[in-house]
This record gives C-alpha cells, sequence and structure tokens, in this order.
C-alpha cells in the first residue's frame, strides 16, 4: 500500500490540468423600506407604528443581514402633529430606530429649523445627497450616500429627496438637486467606487421612480410618495412602493451569491417579495403603550363634538385634488364667512383625512384637526382680478396628475378644459354672480402656505394684507368655529368647479 504522501504529485497534477471551481458563497440580504407614516395609530386595525416596529423586531431577529430604511414622510401632516410638530414620530421610531431615513416633502412642514430640531432628537442618521443649505454645503445633521457592511459586502445605500419640496412645502432657502440626475449619478459613482448592491432609498413620485429604474444604475429601489402598494422587477432592478401608514409591508429579500471568476468576484443575486399585511400583525408591547398614552390625551381634547352635517362628506384624495368636493366647499365656506373675504381658495393638498363622512354625522374638533392638520393660517388678503385669475389656472395645472395645488373654492364658479395648454385652461370665472374682472380688486382669503407661493400659487403674492400673517386663527379654528356657529351644515356639490369635455 502506497504511503498516502505518494498521491499528492498526482493531485497537484490534476489540480494543474482542471483548475478547481472556487465555491460560492451565499449571503441573505434582507431590506425593509417604509414610508409616508403619518398616523401613530392603527386604522382600521392596520398599520400605525406599534405595528410597523413589530414587523422591524421581526425581521432582524429572523436575519441580522436585514437593513430596516425609511423614504420619506412621517414628521406631518397627522393630527398630533399639529400640536408636536412631529416630535411624537421620532419617539415612536426612536424605539425601534432605521439603519438610514431620507427626509420627505413633509419633513419640511414646520420649516428647517424643526426638521433639524428632530434629526438632533433621532436615534437614527437621516441623509439626503440633493438636499443642501443655502451655499450648496451639507445640511446639518443630514449625511450623504451610506456604505455598509454587511456579511462582506458593500452594499451602498443612495438616499434621494423629492426636488419638488420647495413648491409644496416650509423649506425656507435650502436647496433640492434633482431627484432623478443626482440620483443616478450617485449610483453610478458608488458601484465606481466597489460597491457590490446599491440600493435607492428615494421619495419620488412614480413618473421619476420610472426613471430611475430605466436607469439600471440601481439594484433595488425603495420608494416613497405615491401611498401606494407596488412591487416589480425587470430582471435587472427590483422595486418596491412601500404603502402608507405602514399597512402593507414587504420586505425583499435578495439571495446573493459571490463567486470568484478569472480573478475577479463576481456577484449574483435574485429577489425574493414578501408581502405583509399588518392587519395579521400583533402590535409591538413597548411602542403600543406609547401609543395608548398619546392617544389618552388627544382623546380629551379632540372628541367634543361641534355640529352636525345634515349632508354627506367627502375629502378623498382623488376627489378634493380633482374635483369640487363637499368637504372643500365646507372649508372654504368657513374662510369666507370668517373673514368677510369676497371669495376664498384653499388647496386640495392641505385637506388630509382622506375618509368620507355619512349624511347626519356629528362632527368634532378631531374630524376637523385630521382634515387640516398643518397649522396653517387664514389670510385675507387684496389681490386685482388679474392675479386672481392667475390663481386659478395655477390650480388646474397639473390637475391630471393629482396635484395638491388644485383649488376648492368659495364665492366664485368656474370652468376649465384640462386638454388645454396649462395657463390657458380656466374660463367662465363668477364672483358673486358677476363675470371677474382683471382690473377689481377682491378681497381673498386664503392659507399662508399659498400665499408665500406653496403649491405654485406664486400668482397670490403682492396684494394688499388685511391680515397680518402672524394675526390670523388657523384653518381649523376657522372651520371650527364656523361649524359651532351654524350647529348644522349642508354643504354639497353645486357646480362651482364645472370641467370642460365631459
Amino acid at each position: 500500500m502506497p504511503h498516502p504522501l505518494a498521491i499528492r504529485p498526482a493531485l497537484l497534477l490534476c489540480a494543474a490540468l482542471f483548475p478547481l471551481t472556487a465555491q460560492a458563497e451565499s449571503v441573505k440580504l434582507t431590506l425593509l423600506g417604509v414610508g409616508d407614516v403619518y398616523n401613530f395609530t392603527e386604522s382600521e386595525g392596520r398599520g400605525g407604528f406599534a405595528r410597523l416596529n413589530a414587523v422591524a423586531r421581526a425581521e432582524r431577529a429572523a436575519n441580522p443581514n436585514t437593513l430596516y430604511l425609511f423614504d420619506g414622510d412621517m414628521l406631518s401632516p397627522s393630527l398630533l402633529s399639529g400640536f408636536d410638530k412631529g416630535q411624537n414620530t421620532i419617539d415612536l421610531t426612536n424605539i425601534v430606530p432605521f439603519d438610514l431615513a431620507v427626509p420627505g416633502n413633509h419633513e419640511f412642514d414646520f420649516g428647517p429649523a424643526n426638521f433639524i430640531e428632530k434629526v438632533k432628537a433621532s436615534k437614527y442618521p437621516w441623509a439626503a445627497i440633493n438636499i443642501t443649505d443655502a451655499d450648496g454645503s451639507p445640511m446639518e445633521g443630514v449625511g450623504g450616500v451610506m456604505v455598509k457592511e454587511i456579511a462582506g459586502l458593500k452594499v451602498a445605500l443612495i438616499p434621494v429627496g423629492q426636488d419638488t419640496s420647495p413648491s409644496v412645502a416650509a423649506t425656507g432657502d435650502l436647496k433640492f438637486l434633482p431627484s432623478v440626475e443626482t440620483g443616478i449619478s450617485a449610483a453610478k459613482s458608488a458601484r465606481a467606487d466597489g460597491a457590490d448592491i446599491i440600493v435607492g432609498v428615494v421619495q419620488t413620485d412614480m413618473d421619476n421612480d420610472r426613471k430611475l429604474l430605466k436607469s439600471h444604475e440601481f439594484d433595488v429601489i425603495l420608494s416613497g410618495d405615491d401611498h401606494s402598494y407596488a412591487t416589480a422587477y425587470d430582471g435587472i432592478t427590483a422595486y418596491i412602493e412601500t404603502s402608507i401608514d405602514g399597512q402593507f409591508l414587504s420586505p425583499i429579500d435578495l439571495n446573493i451569491e459571490v463567486t470568484e471568476a478569472d480573478g475577479k468576484r463576481v456577484i449574483k443575486w435574485t429577489p425574493a417579495f414578501r408581502f405583509i399585511d399588518t392587519a395579521n400583525v400583533q402590535p409591538d408591547p413597548e411602542t403600543q403603550a406609547m401609543v395608548d398614552k398619546l392617544s389618552a390625551g388627544l382623546d380629551q381634547t379632540l372628541n367634543v363634538e361641534i355640529g352636525t352635517t345634515e349632508t354627506a362628506l367627502d375629502s378623498r384624495r382623488n376627489v378634493v385634488r380633482a374635483e369640487e368636493s363637499s368637504m372643500g366647499n365646507l372649508i372654504a365656506d368657513a374662510m369666507r364667512a370668517q373673514t368677510g373675504a369676497d371669495v376664498a381658495i384653499m388647496n386640495g393638498g392641505g385637506i388630509r383625512a382622506d375618509r368620507t363622512y355619512d349624511a347626519g354625522t356629528k362632527l368634532t374638533r378631531r374630524d376637523i384637526l385630521t382634515e387640516l392638520p398643518f397649522g396653517n393660517v387664514t389670510i385675507l388678503t387684496e389681490l386685482p382680478g388679474s392675479q386672481l385669475l392667475g390663481a386659478l389656472e395655477n390650480a388646474v395645472s397639473q390637475v391630471e396628475k393629482g396635484a395638491g395645488r388644485f383649488a376648492q373654492v368659495s364665492g366664485l364658479t368656474f370652468s376649465y378644459d384640462p386638454s388645454a395648454e396649462p395657463g390657458s385652461r380656466v374660463s367662465k370665472v363668477m364672483i358673486g354672480g358677476t363675470p371677474l374682472s382683471p382690473d377689481a380688486l377682491y378681497k381673498v382669503a386664503v392659507n399662508d402656505f399659498i400665499l408665500g407661493g406653496g403649491d405654485g400659487y406664486a400668482t397670490l403674492g403682492g396684494g394688499r394684507l388685511i391680515t397680518d400673517t402672524g394675526a390670523g386663527n388657523l384653518v381649523a379654528t376657522d372651520v371650527m368655529a364656523y361649524v359651532e356657529k351654524l350647529g348644522t351644515v349642508k354643504p354639497a356639490v353645486e357646480g362651482r368647479i364645472k370641467k370642460l369635455g365631459q
């Protein structure tokens, strides 16, 4: 029998003639994305921070190679954020911190200073590569691309904010670089720097999502902003639209194989999408205790009846942003009545409850503050008809996109043609039964957000302010006072806004 050492040369010869294939290393990376989480409580047994935190804890326990990522919008708007400017969301997410959070447009509803304050209170990092101070320097406390070392892999997180934020939020002097171009450039750079997996954590609308997907510079994109749930995979990039209020969650497992070929490291992966309906999730006890405490404090203040509606009310998002709404009429009528204005304009994007009310519903303070959570102030200004017409043109300029600038009005009627070019869509404007005169002056009740140019309403500026911006009532306060004074209200859709071509 030959000595064992005698066969080694033969083995070496075989190895030389037939190179051994390197053994693949397998890694499972889990990505849990969430965004647009406004309400701290559940809704009809689904969503809310207690269930969200329970899922995040479970995912991390099941796989230590888990990244928990936030893609924008939580500080506002909500019923409670009107009181604490979003601190409740920071306290609740600090219980199970994110690995990375991207600021959405609603992080700036109370201004940049409030956002920076909330960043400092967070037990997790915030980042956005396309948001800077006015001079182009990094925003305080907000980082850029983050590279995480996970099981020997370099995972680059590309955080991208919504570049339309200045037109829909109180962003002050902050600069927002183009979301798509900046995101794609950063992804390319991260790949060139040796990242194995590129993950976009973005707050962009679906049009921009498609552009990011088409670039194929990302392995995974987790996107917020659209309030919907979707998953997709084109063989190159996996995509998740992360729902709203944590109602539906979709952890994605990347089953990664790392091999070596010709001296180079080769990364291959396949996605496994999972679906979680949080109605089936047991709330996290620690988080639920905080939720219960917050709820009790609100109940004492808000569950007070202020009047009754004889007619059905509708504040659904797709309605208040596209057509005359009974809830929009109630709010605009209250603004006009409380200020003595000729007309009132309320941007549909400021009406937030996204619900209906049956005729005969008892309205409470909670209902009104849920509809109007931003803390906006009612302002009375005097404008020439030409500027008022410009405001109405802006209101319908993006109606096909469901933009929040769509106006709910009082004291006037108008028609518009959505097939016409933006800026030339409005016709037949009547105020008090008389055609609008470009040179006549009208007293117009608006909220301070659109008066300052929010939602594209630049044309409202420059008028004579009758109510100082610091002296007005909250829009919500005006509506509550209006309902309480009347006792019974009966707003209805009555032809204030007519869409032509129907």
